[in-house]
């Protein structure tokens, strides 16, 4: 039974430690370098970003720590391990807003703006004219709705994230204490 709630609270910290980092860093480095690019360039990098994150290296340690913390909380209401279980239940807490803010907030975002077309063997809506100021007018219009309330979103989430996964290496730290004492 210890063997078992110790890797399912490393398992479930590694996976949290993983999306903290890949929030984090598109909060410090994609996003910040991304704003420095052409509506066009912005929107194509999101839209590629967007597509190629949906994949087994991302989807795994996304949704793989919601079942992990869930048994780990009864591992350890059932077990030894019983000092974690409030940060466990704190983890559990702040690892489902983050990924409530991703499912509900920046995977809609993402989907909209994969909707907007980027010029390329894309023709204009009906009654919008062929030229390129409409289609510069349709990049910064997709733009401006999506960056902002996106990058806002993905800070939240970020930090969400880091905290649940700063939870559960105390959780950690905790149990494998227990054990000792």
């Amino acid at each position: 039974m210890r063997a078992l709630q110790t890797v399912t609270l490393l398992l479930a910290t590694l996976g949290a430690g993983l999306m903290a980092g890949l929030f984090a860093a598109f909060a410090y480095a994609v996003m910040p370098g991304l704003g420095r690019s052409g509506d066009r360039t912005f929107v194509q990098a999101m839209q590629n970003i967007n597509r190629a994150i949906i994949n087994g290296w991302f989807l795994l340690p996304f949704l793989l720590p919601m079942p992990l913390l869930i048994l780990a909380t009864v591992l350890a209401w059932n077990g030894p391990g019983r000092v974690a279980l409030p940060w466990i239940l704190a983890a559990l807490v702040l690892y489902m807003a983050g990924f409530f803010v991703t499912s509900g907030v920046n995977v809609p975002l993402n989907n909209a703006l994969d909707k907007a077309g980027t010029g390329e063997g894309a023709t204009d809506a009906p009654g919008g004219g062929s030229g390129d100021g409409s289609r510069r007018d349709r990049l910064k219009a997709a733009r401006g709705g999506f960056e902002r309330r996106w990058v806002t979103w993905n800070i939240v989430r970020a930090l969400a994230h880091t905290a649940a996964f700063g939870l559960l290496a105390w959780a950690l730290f905790l149990h494998g204490t227990a054990g000792t004492a």
